[in-house]
């Protein structure tokens, strides 16, 4: 594996200078495990990186630790960190790069009925909330039904570079969500997570949304073996 490192880094390198649209190969496809386990290393490498100059950023600046798994059982911690948030997250984040319209239609259902969700969060039910609830899943539903033979629109993959770094931004911000208030010396803690989104992007574009998820799944679930070791 770390031989394949050199190999990774440049096509890797390349891709994120300019982000182009692809049909993924798949990982039954010739090659695309050899690519996996290269992408995944230099993924983590980067990782062990960033999180070593990020660990002294929080001390320097007083931060708070993220605190998102805090009121979870830790006999549940591995596998929603480790299995649950890798495939949600990759389905929502990175499902849709491939530009398919049912994937579009999805992913806007997924927006509405969160936004729902996100209205009544307080428990008081809204009757438009409600609706718009409804109408997201169900819509985003017969959107993938119906849409499914569509192939993707030629305005997507011109504005793909644009929606490839848009997905990235928002997974990386989505995760300031772990800390307990926000403030502005708290966004390169997300630093992890852009990088992730970055590699992850890749690896999807490149073989698919399984290999986005292994890889998310093997760092989410290192990350949290470290922090129970150090902790």
């Amino acid at each position: 594996m770390i031989r394949d490192l050199p190999d990774a880094v440049q096509p890797l390198f390349a891709f994120l200078r300019r982000p182009r649209w692809m049909q993924p190969a798949g990982l039954a496809a010739p090659g695309s495990w050899r690519l996996w386990r290269a992408a995944t290393l230099a993924y983590l490498v980067g990782l062990v990186v960033i999180a070593g100059l990020l660990h002294l950023w929080q001390h320097a600046m007083g931060l708070p630790a993220p605190e998102a798994f805090g009121k979870v059982p830790p006999a549940l911690l591995f596998p929603l960190v480790g299995l649950v948030a890798p495939i949600a997250e990759e389905i929502v984040f990175r499902g849709w790069l491939t530009g398919r319209p049912r994937a579009l239609a999805l992913l806007g259902g997924f927006v509405v009925a969160a936004a729902a969700l996100w209205a009544v969060r307080d428990g008081a039910v809204h009757p438009l909330a409600l609706a718009a609830l409804l109408a997201g899943v169900f819509g985003g539903a017969a959107g993938w039904m119906i849409l499914r033979r569509r192939s993707t629109p030629a305005w997507f993959m011109r504005a793909f570079p644009v929606l490839f770094w848009v997905s990235a931004l928002v997974f990386a911000l989505f995760h300031l969500g772990n800390y307990p208030r926000i403030t502005p010396a708290l966004v390169p803690m997300v630093l992890p997570q852009l990088w992730a989104g970055m590699v992850f992007g890749y690896l999807r574009m490149r073989i698919g949304v399984p290999a986005a998820i292994l890889a998310h799944a093997l760092g989410n679930t290192a990350a949290l073996a470290l922090a129970f070791a150090m902790g």
